[in-house]
């Protein structure tokens, strides 16, 4: 059981130092992200709300207790990581790593989460 808890938080902490820079470079580095979000075909008035849902699903994965809730949060980053992924593979720019890893993390994090009783 402590390997499976050891594995939780590393793929948990993993994943959320992922979203936080993503998210930081969403607000700090606004000017490229809007320049990648136009080659993808994207919107960019979904920057802000985007890195807003990252910083919520953090939380809900850390601190909310409510089960629904946290599934939610793994939904919204499970397709996040799903679109970023073929996004980056559709225009060719060779960035899905990120989401690749971002999908693992994200991955662990929840099958482990369930053999805990995390959610």
């Amino acid at each position: 059981m402590k390997k499976n808890k050891i594995i939780y938080y590393v793929a948990t902490g993993l994943l959320t130092l992922l979203m936080l820079f993503s998210a930081s470079m969403y607000v700090f580095n606004h000017e490229a992200i809007v320049q990648a979000f136009k080659s993808f075909g994207y919107p960019t008035y979904v920057i802000y709300p985007l890195a807003t849902a990252k910083i919520l699903g953090l939380i809900a994965l850390w601190f909310v207790n409510n089960k629904t809730i946290k599934e939610w949060a793994y939904a919204g980053f499970f397709f996040n990581f799903l679109l970023a992924f073929f996004a980056h593979v559709m225009i060719g720019d060779g960035e899905q790593m990120g989401a690749l890893l971002a999908f693992i993390f994200l991955s662990v994090s929840y099958v482990f989460g369930k053999k805990i009783g995390k959610h």
